[in-house]
């Protein structure tokens, strides 16, 4: 089934999607930056670089929770219950292949004199 992505209803609840998919792309810059602090703090010398790193390394995994704590909230993310974790993820999963199989650019692209001109 060929989706219209220019009628409006296809848009329904996207603001919500957009806004799950921005939390979790930024849940998982979160974990990456916990990561890459946690390695930098075991492999730097000055002890002053240290601390930093590890106040920033708390910093980061406070960021975390309160990420994680907006998405379950939310309904965005289940942590602890895996088969509703699974079947949103599913779902999530449907919708990118149905925006892949969108046609989001027309393959006539001629206007036919419809482009803006400047008042003669």
């Amino acid at each position: 089934m060929k989706m219209d992505f220019l009628d409006p209803a296809n848009a329904e609840g996207m603001l919500e999607k957009t806004d799950a998919a921005i939390a979790l792309d930024f849940l998982l810059a979160i974990k990456n930056s916990i990561r890459n602090y946690a390695f930098a703090v075991t492999e730097t010398a000055s002890p002053e670089v240290r601390d930093t790193l590890y106040r920033q390394l708390e910093q980061a995994l406070d960021l975390h929770e309160e990420a994680s704590e907006l998405m379950m909230n939310k309904g965005w993310l289940y942590p602890y219950d895996v088969g509703k974790q699974v079947e949103l993820d599913l779902k999530s999963a449907a919708m990118a292949l149905d925006i892949a199989e969108m046609t989001l650019f027309p393959v006539d692209t001629d206007r036919q004199g419809m482009m803006a001109t400047p008042d003669q």
